[in-house]
């Protein structure tokens, strides 16, 4: 009788176990924004050791970048809208994700202490800094105004 309460309690364990990699997977592959590391950030946005003085943006079409934490409350209210704005707009902007716990040293350099802090970066000018959670309309808005205009 243990043994087969034990069988019971072990394969539904694995079941969950299983059904969360389901799950994961699938909100993997419905992500329209892009975690960016370390390397990828200086190869796909700036590479501020070789251009400390002045920014150089890589990029072919304007970005937003969300600085987050897994743990952060608004950093989850946002992240949907801008996965929905990500991919509202694709093809004209890009919209990264940086993990502040993970990428310290770019939350550094960006001087982070709030999060979520949204980088607005458009092709021409510098990019602007928004700190704290915004709503779908005043992203709407800064992209209309700051990204693409």
């Amino acid at each position: 009788m243990i043994m087969m309460i034990a069988a019971l309690f072990s394969s539904s364990c694995t079941s969950a176990k299983q059904k969360q990699k389901i799950i994961n997977k699938q909100e993997a592959k419905k992500m329209n924004t892009t975690e960016l590391t370390l390397s990828e950030f200086k190869n796909k946005v700036m590479d501020y050791e070789k251009n400390p003085q002045s920014w150089d943006f890589k990029g072919d079409k304007p970005a937003i970048i969300d600085f987050y934490a897994t743990w952060c409350g608004p950093c989850k209210a946002t992240a949907p809208i801008l996965d929905s704005l990500a991919e509202e707009y694709q093809g004209k902007i890009d919209v990264y994700k940086v993990d502040v716990d993970k990428e310290q040293e770019l939350a550094s350099i960006f001087g982070i202490r709030s999060i979520p802090s949204l980088l607005f970066i458009p092709m021409k000018g510098e990019p602007k800094m928004q700190v704290g959670a915004m709503g779908r309309i005043d992203l709407e808005k800064a992209i209309k105004n700051t990204l693409l205009k």
